[in-house]
């Protein structure tokens, strides 16, 4: 029975859609390996979350209840979940490709000495696995040998699993944790709030690049476009490097995956590595004074000018369609 045990990450009790990806892949995998779909979650707010991702089609949910998982700390999550795993002799470990996910899944792999794969996008009827190479541009067909598997999902690749009707039962489990080998020490979680949705979630992402010159034109410049049209706020690795914003912004190779309905790139040149970030949107708009750009190569709308001019238009155009 190739059993699934699915990382349902959480924010005290509520759950991201990169959650419910996971549910999906998680799903979809169970399927094609014969086995069961089981959800995983720990931390505060444990018991609401798994009463809630009870109804999106896994076969059960556990909870992993012991102080030291109140917050999370990658150490003892990775010793939890590698007990877990000894305890329901599951096949396979799965989470999403999040900033928690790529921190986990590694170290829950290492623990286990279990093969590993990255940011998979597909997976195929006999139980491969495909991932992008190269910034994308090439695909790799993926066989993992081993006892137990560990993979992160790409979380522009799969669709968010959907209410099944019904609920799966809820168990509780007290993980067999090494007090004395835990390193980590919770110190503090300081969250931006912001009224904007999140970049990963976004139906709209906006993002700036090198050409906006400063932080203080992401403000005066790029945020009004970006409210108006009631979108996230990306960013190129170039204006993260030069400091005109904090890297959570930053779309990429080396940030987020996003692949929003519609995604606006403002002064962004277009590096490979900013594109294979991005370049799964659905419809991608880029303005840029250098009509050899190569975000132009992916765009399906291209304007070449003057951001500086060409963004106070389009926001008092996006203004005249709202009113």
């Amino acid at each position: 029975m190739g059993d699934v045990l699915v990382f349902a990450e959480h924010r005290g009790g509520h759950f991201p859609k990169t959650t419910l990806i996971a549910v999906n892949a998680g799903l979809e995998m169970a399927r094609k390996r014969g086995g069961q779909c089981i959800a995983v979650l720990s931390g505060e707010g444990a018991p609401a979350a798994a009463a809630e991702i009870a109804k999106y089609g896994p076969s059960k949910v556990i909870v992993l209840d012991d102080p030291k998982l109140a917050h999370y700390l990658a150490d003892a999550a990775a010793q939890a979940l590698a007990d877990l795993v000894k305890k329901t002799g599951a096949e396979t470990v799965l989470a999403t490709a999040t900033a928690m996910g790529k921190d986990l899944m590694p170290r829950l792999a290492a623990r286990l000495g279990a093969p590993m794969a990255s940011e998979i996008i597909a997976i195929n009827d006999d139980g491969t696995m495909v991932r992008p190479m190269y910034a994308g541009n090439a695909l790799a067909t993926i066989e993992l040998d081993g006892p137990v598997r560990v993979v992160t999902v790409r979380g522009t690749a799969f669709d968010a699993a959907k209410p099944a009707g019904g609920a799966a039962p809820v168990e509780t489990v007290t993980p067999e944790l090494d007090a004395a080998s835990l390193k980590m020490e919770f110190a503090g979680f300081n969250e931006i709030k912001s009224d904007r949705p999140q970049l990963t979630e976004a139906r709209i992402v906006v993002s700036g690049g090198r050409g906006l010159k400063s932080g203080d034109n992401f403000k005066t410049v790029l945020e009004p476009l970006v409210d108006e049209m009631g979108a996230a706020m990306g960013a190129s690795r170039a204006a993260v490097d030069a400091g005109f914003v904090p890297n959570d912004l930053q779309v990429g190779q080396t940030g987020k995956v996003v692949a929003p309905e519609l995604y606006v790139a403002v002064g962004i040149s277009g590096a490979i590595q900013h594109l294979a970030g991005m370049k799964d949107s659905k419809t991608i708009v880029a303005i840029n004074k250098d009509e050899e750009a190569p975000i132009f190569g992916v765009a399906d709308y291209g304007l070449v000018a003057d951001l500086f001019k060409a963004v106070p238009e389009m926001v008092e155009e996006v203004k005249k369609l709202k009113h």
